[in-house]
């Protein structure tokens, strides 16, 4: 039988060795802690000891050590007490952004013998961010022929913090013609609307200046205000029309800054002013108007900046072409971040013992790594390999985590070194 013949079979060895190493060497439920944001470096967060049930000696005896999936140092487990101490204060925004639950994993490695119990760290939110409007003042242009009972949607305030410490209501100051009714968006949260509560009158009264405030859900609660400027126009009795109801496009994440992702193109039937449209983003994320731009005139949407498939896959960017008399059409695009090649491989060793005694028995743990790559689909799946020429085996254990072991005895006199590239 060839070489070539014989490694399929090498390979289902390998995976089958797997399958029953990782009953063994990892725990089957992972342990769950929490911690609040911006907890003081140092605080306490659990005790891993009354988790295992082993003492304290233990820990220093089988180099217990944490690791968690991106390889950075968010807690530090003392090996003198078993507790597991906050290495660097969290901030649960910079960490997670809006998704919710803000979840950490890692893994707590005994090396002798090898054992892995998985972990999750919880990050709590607290209420730190106020509401703030990305526009400092909102323009409305409202014809003295709306009927009453007309909405006119209005952009959300934005705040970095998730669930009740996020906008939870909004508010509008007391006046005779508006109220605010409040609307459920694509992304759970709420969005304001102005209502007109009866006819307006332009010769009385030209112009209105409301104050919209939005309000959080904490105790006591943050908030944020905008401008809200009405002016009263003539009569416009169509709205603009886009010409379809969702684009949906595709860009590679390698686009350079502004490069053209879609023009988008509405139509009004009315003349005159009121058949100038004007294309802008309807209440839109802090993120969408960093990362694009659209052209109030043409409806070309460009980039702003750098795609990054590996952090945002998609985006849905919600746009409304308004006319002359602030009637609106609405529509959305939908953005496919398309995934390059643009991540290698990394190995990060996490114990290596050299030199090693000859006439070992056969299977010594020799190194322990872990190889991860942040791409996806076939632009993340990896292959890891030594030689074939060394009496040594790679060994699968758990999730991304390899063990270099003999696989013979080795004999200093016949070989004192030996050089491995993984």
């Amino acid at each position: 039988m060839e070489p070539g013949e014989r490694r399929p079979q090498r390979i289902r060895q390998v995976l089958l060795f797997f399958v029953f190493l990782g009953g063994s060497l990892v725990c089957s439920e992972p342990w769950r802690y929490s911690v609040a944001e911006e907890m003081e470096i140092g605080s306490v967060i659990a005790n891993v000891v009354k988790n295992i049930g082993l003492g304290v000696e233990d820990l220093v005896a089988r180099g217990a050590r944490v690791i968690f999936d991106d390889y950075k140092p968010y807690l530090l487990l003392d090996q003198q007490t078993g507790n597991l101490l906050l290495n660097e204060q969290l901030d649960r925004e910079a960490l997670c952004h809006l998704t919710e639950p803000c979840i950490l994993y890692f893994q707590v490695l005994f090396e002798n013998p090898l054992q892995f119990f998985r972990a999750e760290l919880w990050v709590k939110d607290i209420n730190d961010h106020t509401p703030a409007f990305l526009d400092k003042h909102i323009l409305l242009k409202i014809s003295e022929s709306t009927a009453p009972g007309t909405s006119f949607q209005m952009d959300s305030a934005q705040d970095l913090d998730v669930g009740k410490n996020g906008v939870q209501n909004y508010t509008l100051s007391p006046n005779p013609y508006f109220h605010l009714k409040l609307q459920a968006s694509d992304d759970g949260g709420k969005y304001p609307e102005l209502l007109l509560d009866q006819f307006l009158d332009r010769e009385k009264e030209p112009e209105f200046r409301l104050t919209l405030t939005a309000l959080d859900g904490g105790s006591p609660p943050r908030s944020g205000t905008t401008l809200v400027r009405v002016l009263v126009l003539d009569i416009n009795d169509n709205a603009p029309e886009f010409e379809s109801p969702v684009y949906e496009v595709q860009v590679p994440e390698n686009s350079p800054v502004d490069s053209l992702v879609v023009r988008v193109s509405a139509t009004d039937l009315d003349a005159g002013i009121y058949g100038e449209l004007s294309y802008s983003f309807s209440h839109v994320s802090t993120d969408i108007r960093k990362t694009f731009e659209i052209h109030p005139i043409s409806g070309e949407i460009h980039l702003k900046a750098l795609l990054d498939f590996e952090l945002i896959q998609s985006y849905t960017i919600n746009i409304q072409a308004v006319d002359g008399g602030s009637l609106s059409g609405k529509s959305a695009i939908l953005v496919q971040v398309v995934d390059v090649n643009d991540n290698a491989p990394e190995i990060v060793m996490t114990s290596l013992t050299s030199p090693i005694p000859e006439n070992s028995s056969p299977e010594m743990v020799v190194a322990i790594f872990s190889v991860r790559d942040q791409d996806a689909g076939d632009n993340g799946k990896m292959v890891c390999s030594i030689q074939d020429d060394l009496p040594f085996l790679l060994k699968p254990t758990f999730k991304n985590f390899y063990t270099l072991v003999t696989e013979i005895p080795l004999d200093r006199e016949s070989q004192a070194e030996y050089n491995i590239t993984i």
